[in-house]
């Protein structure tokens, strides 16, 4: 049995939450309370349900047409942990990871800690989207993200480079 973890919700196969086809992992709870969020059922971190990394990395690998997988919320830094062993899986397997935060990429280099293990999810995640969603910045028009402050981070050239380093996908 994987590790334990709080999910809001699956999506089998999305071509809106990064590039491809992409399995996305909702999870419960966020400490963010965005204005306007999409996903107000995730901000509880006691609703939703109980799962594990095996159970979901075994529903991912059922799909060989998928790129990759992209980790929601929720907060997925809120679970870090959990989410870097699925994270290293489905580089295992090849695929991709996109990760979803209200946190910046700084703040999340800031606040790591070996309790929280921001930085084992961060080295897992090959595009972070980051920051809070800002209801008077919301865009349809900009790709993969709700608002024009969010950035598109590629994580292995800003950890290698010192500074965030935003990517077009």
């Amino acid at each position: 049995m994987g590790e334990k973890l709080r999910l809001a919700g699956v999506i089998r196969e999305s071509v809106v939450d990064g590039p491809g086809w992409r399995f996305v992992v909702f999870v419960q709870g966020c400490p963010h309370h965005c204005a306007g969020c999409q996903n107000p059922q995730t901000h509880d971190f006691k609703g939703g349900y109980e799962g594990d990394t095996d159970a979901l990395f075994d529903a991912f690998c059922q799909n060989p047409l998928l790129a990759g997988m992209t980790m929601s919320g929720g907060e997925p830094f809120s679970q870090a942990g959990p989410l870097a062993v699925l994270a290293h899986r489905v580089h295992e397997a090849g695929k991709s990871v996109v990760t979803f935060t209200g946190w910046t990429y700084e703040q999340l280099l800031d606040g790591a800690t070996e309790q929280n293990r921001w930085m084992d999810l961060l080295r897992e995640t090959d595009y972070l989207i980051d920051g809070k969603f800002e209801l008077a910045k919301k865009s349809l028009e900009i790709k993969f993200r709700g608002s024009t402050n969010q950035r598109i981070i590629d994580v292995k050239q800003s950890l290698a480079a010192g500074a965030a380093v935003e990517a077009e996908l």
